[in-house]
């Protein structure tokens, strides 16, 4: 595989370890990829368990805990470089970006919502700020005001596709089964974008990408890298409980199912008794002590999607569900993070090579 280069960070794969929250892509998982030449993520969402907390000590718990998640994934890594993924739409998203910058992170990736003010909350430091987009038109808004304002852009930007896991940027009928909406036409349109920028902003392929033949297409298309979450679910380093990741183990292609998250987006999941029981109605009455998100009203939501995440990473999923990708039920078995980018090369080396026999 070739390697990603990222402004003047270079790693030897081109493979992204996407960041999963509520805790289950922490120091363990990021610093094993990371280790073998990839970009490890630790995912912030949820990331200090302030469940039960009042609102006065909720930024400190996650303060802390992301700086010692960052620190303990430092210690561990011998290669490759680490990233943090900030939810815009998180309450204390200003500070963990801050704390980010503090501990020195590599790339900051940040999602689920426009983030037009990063470059001002991590100026100072040679960290890579990556967006998440879904069209060409969101990149093109971001850059024109991070050049107006900041004079610079993205250094790379993640274009997540509708086969993406957890909370996604599209509507419900961009997801539905006959919808037209799809990676590769999307991939096409942002990488025209991203080249009309000077410089020309790296772009990585994002939602859906599952094995080494996958990262061999989109790496065709154009993309300078990709960007992977559900397959380290299954890996032996993740740091999520093994009833989550024996759940996409056990899972079938019918079980991933969309569901109306509280948050008023679209959610990926893998259904069970418990989606069942809020798709019929349930409602599990909570008192918030801190609105986590800030597209969140605890007055009408349902449920507390933080609470039922943190149970879910604690893989008490009879009280919860895992979110997931499209690709989810592939996943057949637990296995170090060695073994899988092992097994992605040599998938990898077999679509490549057979793309030049066919030519």
């Amino acid at each position: 595989m070739p390697s990603l280069t990222i402004g003047n960070l270079q790693v030897p794969l081109p493979i992204i370890q996407g960041g999963m929250g509520v805790r289950v892509s922490r120091s363990g998982l990021a610093a094993a990829v990371a280790n073998e030449g990839g970009i490890g993520v630790i995912a912030t969402p949820g990331i200090g368990r302030f469940e039960d907390s009042p609102k006065s000590q909720f930024t400190d718990i996650n303060e802390t805990a992301l700086r010692k998640e960052i620190r303990t994934a430092r210690a561990k890594m011998k290669a490759g470089a680490l990233g943090v993924n900030i939810m815009v739409a998180l309450a204390d998203y200003d500070n963990l970006v801050k704390t980010s910058v503090e501990e020195n992170i590599d790339v900051i990736i940040s999602g689920a919502g426009l983030p037009l003010n990063l470059p001002e909350l991590a100026k100072g430091k040679d960290t890579k700020l990556i967006p998440v987009v879904s069209s060409a038109r969101t990149l093109n808004i971001i850059c024109k005001r991070w050049k107006h304002h900041f004079n610079r852009l993205p250094d790379a930007v993640v274009v997540e596709g509708p086969l993406a896991g957890g909370h996604l940027g599209y509507s419900y009928d961009d997801l539905a089964p006959d919808s037209h909406v799809n990676l590769d036409d999307i991939l096409t349109e942002v990488i025209e974008c991203a080249n009309a920028f000077t410089p020309h902003i790296p772009v990585i392929a994002a939602g859906g990408i599952f094995d080494g033949a996958d990262i061999a297409h989109y790496l065709a298309r154009g993309a300078a890298g990709v960007q992977m979450a559900t397959r380290f679910v299954c890996t032996t380093e993740c740091d999520v409980h093994e009833n989550f990741k024996q759940a996409y183990i056990n899972a079938k292609l019918e079980d991933i199912v969309i569901i109306k998250s509280p948050v008023g987006l679209p959610g990926k999941v893998i259904r069970n008794a418990f989606v069942d029981k809020i798709n019929a109605g349930l409602t599990v009455p909570f008192q918030c002590h801190y609105k986590c998100l800030k597209s969140c009203d605890p007055r009408t939501a349902p449920y507390c999607i933080a609470r039922v995440l943190a149970y879910a990473a604690e893989g008490r999923l009879d009280e919860s569900f895992a979110f997931a990708g499209t690709n989810a039920w592939k996943c057949t078995k637990i296995i170090p993070v060695k073994e899988l980018i092992q097994t992605l090369k040599a998938e990898y080396a077999a679509a490549t090579q057979n793309c030049r026999v066919g030519s």
